[in-house]
């Protein structure tokens, strides 16, 4: 079997190249490299370029005519970036994925697995969501990813695509094997900032204090990005028996069913490192939320899949992989 991985040279896109191949299934990346990393596609097809780039989707397909199934990770995904260029993120990710789809029709490909986000859900109160929860996305990074899944989900019910949308929560980690990882030195999100934190020996601010959980912070849900790529693995796989001409596209939550606060996710990095991180209390930065978790019954239940890693090991993987990630991204 043999898949085409859109943004496969980026932290999510080449972990699940890294699975794919792990379990016989042969990835050929395309990746504009924006912000993907050459490194990330050693030992892999690789094809450099844009989505939307016509010419260059139906050589991949003229070269590769066993591709069966699409893995679409390509986007943009900084959430400030993406309030300060509106324009830019909308034509990277609704736009180019719309060209895409195009590409993809006349090369008789209509098998899609896309990467969306739980960004689109409300998570105002900090309440586990499931697929059926009111979606309201608070940024234009997370609308373009809801435009995407409303458009897709017109496509497959036209009878011209069939789509499966995998709704991520919080990754962490690395490739166990540490081939992949978060190829930024300094990541925005709570994780990142706290690797930053404790290097440099400054408190971790606890931005909101005052939220609808059960110690006042916000709360996520944090999942492994090896589990969030076994769960691609499950799609592909299964995608024939999920998507069928009555049921043509569907989303599915991929996190742990568990919620964590920013105090709990200071308390496990603690569990993890040598010196303790610091904390200081602050205000809430606008548009934040309470935040949510998932409910996960639907990926159990139609991909068989429910995560292996623990917070610890994911925390413990985020750091393992800083000296790998400096060596081997040096610029």
């Amino acid at each position: 079997m043999k898949v085409l991985i859109a943004g496969g040279a980026g932290y999510i896109g080449s972990t699940v190249a890294s699975a794919c191949l792990d379990e016989g299934i042969t990835p050929v990346v395309l990746d504009s490299l924006v912000t993907g990393r050459r490194e990330f596609t050693d030992g892999r097809a690789f094809y450099e370029g844009d989505i939307s780039d016509g010419a260059l989707i139906d050589r991949v397909f003229s070269e590769h005519p066993d591709i069966t199934t699409v893995v679409h990770c390509a986007a943009l995904i900084v959430v400030p970036d993406s309030a300060a260029n509106p324009i830019g993120y909308y034509e990277a990710n609704v736009g180019k994925s719309l060209d895409f789809l195009r590409h993809l029709r006349r090369n008789g490909c209509d098998r899609l697995v896309f990467s969306s986000s739980a960004s689109i859900y409300q998570a105002e109160d900090g309440s586990p969501v499931d697929e059926d929860a009111p979606l309201g996305p608070q940024s234009p990074y997370a609308r373009t990813k809801a435009h995407c899944e409303g458009m897709l989900a017109d496509i497959a019910a036209a009878g011209q695509m069939r789509v499966l949308s995998l709704r991520y929560f919080n990754p962490i980690g690395a490739d166990p094997k540490m081939r992949t990882g978060l190829q930024l030195k300094r990541p925005s999100h709570a994780l990142g900032k706290m690797i930053s934190c404790h290097q440099e020996g400054a408190p971790f601010p606890v931005t909101g204090t005052d939220y609808p959980t059960r110690d006042g912070s916000g709360i996520r849900d944090y999942v492994h990005v090896w589990d969030l790529a076994a769960a691609h693995v499950a799609a592909i796989r299964r995608f024939d028996a999920l998507l069928t001409e009555a049921t043509s596209s569907m989303a599915i939550n991929l996190g742990t069913g568990s919620g964590t606060t920013v105090r709990e996710l200071c308390a496990a990095f603690n569990e993890v490192v040598d010196t303790p991180l610091a904390t200081v209390d602050t205000d809430p930065r606008p548009g934040d939320v309470a935040g949510a978790y998932t409910d996960s019954d639907r990926a159990e239940r139609l991909l068989g899949w429910t995560p292996q890693f623990s917070l610890e090991e994911g925390i413990r993987s985020s750091l393992d992989w800083i000296p790998v990630r400096d060596d081997m991204l040096r610029d």
